[in-house]
């Protein structure tokens, strides 16, 4: 049975990069709600208002909003073999509206943790930049661009900081992510479904990790658990 891919981790863990290497590798579509609701906060309507508002106060948005968006997009052709989630679902509520959609389109899920420790997280999310033209990404502590703010394919292009990008909001995202998202790590835990992963590993590494995980005959058994957990609380 194809399967859902529900990738896990507190923001900055590099769930994007890995659901990028997924699609290209294995050919499943990339359902990131960052990206769909960033692209709708363009618009001009009340939908995107309410988006632009959670935004900018740097909290995480409701599960009617991200719920109607998932749907919206996983009923396209692409996804009839399976996908890859990134950024959902973030909170029971919505793990169990995707319980429904799993079975309506007659897919497995399978969770995945990328694990990592605050500090590194910290510095993923304030360092990180990306190409407005290509959408490749950098981060000036780990993968800068061969010049001071410009991306290495598109040299006239400066490169773009997302306005959320900042430690105070980074706080309060993982503050939020506490709270809210990590109960799915034992919602998945009691039935089995999840995996974890070391994310401070290379990307290319970690992405043979989660490949390996996928492939895996029998995936529903307790598979070995690469690294603990972290709390990503600041201490």
């Amino acid at each position: 049975m194809s399967k859902i891919i529900v990738l896990m981790g507190a923001p900055g863990a590099g769930k994007g990069t890995q659901a990028r290497l997924l699609q290209e590798r294995r050919s499943l579509p990339q359902i990131s709600t960052g990206d769909i609701l960033r692209a709708k906060a363009q618009q001009q309507d009340s939908l995107a208002e309410e988006i632009r508002a959670i935004q900018a106060s740097g909290k995480l948005a409701s599960d009617d909003l991200v719920i109607r968006v998932v749907e919206e997009r996983t009923a396209q052709d692409d996804c009839r073999n399976g996908y890859v989630l990134d950024g959902f679902p973030r909170t029971i509520p919505q793990a169990e509206m995707l319980e429904r959609l799993a079975v309506e389109q007659g897919h497995d899920i399978l969770a995945i943790l990328i694990d990592m420790p605050y500090e590194l997280l910290e510095k993923r999310a304030t360092g990180r930049r990306s190409c407005p033209v290509c959408g490749e990404i950098y981060n000036i502590y780990f993968k800068p661009p061969r010049y001071d703010e410009v991306c290495d394919f598109h040299p006239n292009v400066k490169l773009e900081h997302r306005p959320d990008d900042t430690p105070d909001k980074i706080k309060v995202r993982l503050d939020t992510y506490n709270e809210q998202t990590r109960p799915l790590l034992d919602y998945y835990e009691r039935t089995d479904r999840l995996r974890r992963v070391d994310g401070t590993k290379d990307k290319e590494t970690i992405h043979k990790d989660i490949t390996d995980l996928i492939d895996a005959d029998g995936y529903t058994r307790r598979a070995e658990v690469v690294t603990s957990s972290h709390d990503y609380r600041q201490i």
